[in-house]
């Protein structure tokens, strides 16, 4: 069985907005992101199919409030709640949300794929610096930075 911990996570993105810390095994994604400013990820997820994400995710939220949107309902998890989230939603955080989240690691990386276009295109609605995120097993690699974020 595996073990992931913040601290021990293989890589550390920082997206200024957020900061994921993830590993992977066994075909899985454990993630523990830090959102540090609101925002909502549907015109980021806008090129995937049907404009929402095609991952299921289960997780744990740590502090702050998760939404997550479908075309029917709104459903909203605190501090305290474990989640499942099914294929066709799209995110959004407060400000100080903190999540533990499972995820297939080929299907999340079709979505962080979009994201990653969306940030980086003219639809993104913001531009961003490179900055250098740890990868612990293969060394630096590339991560987007918000510009209005400075960088350590």
């Amino acid at each position: 069985m595996a073990k992931a911990s913040r601290d021990t996570a293989e890589n550390v993105a920082d997206f200024g907005v957020a900061e994921d810390r993830t590993t992977t095994s066994d075909g899985y994604t454990i993630g523990f992101t830090t959102i540090r400013e609101a925002h909502d990820l549907a015109p980021m997820l806008a090129s995937l199919p049907g404009g929402h994400c095609s991952c299921p995710h289960w997780g744990y939220v740590t502090a702050g409030r998760l939404v997550f949107r479908f075309g029917d309902r709104e459903e909203v998890y605190q501090a305290g709640d474990a989640f499942y989230t099914p294929p066709g939603h799209t995110p959004a955080a407060d400000a100080g949300t903190e999540f533990v989240m499972f995820s297939p690691a080929d299907l999340l990386e079709e979505t962080e794929s979009a994201i990653r276009a969306a940030m980086q295109g003219p639809r993104g609605g913001r531009r961003h610096r490179h900055r250098i995120a740890t990868h612990r097993s293969t060394g630096p690699r590339i991560a987007r930075r918000h510009s209005s974020v400075s960088s350590s």
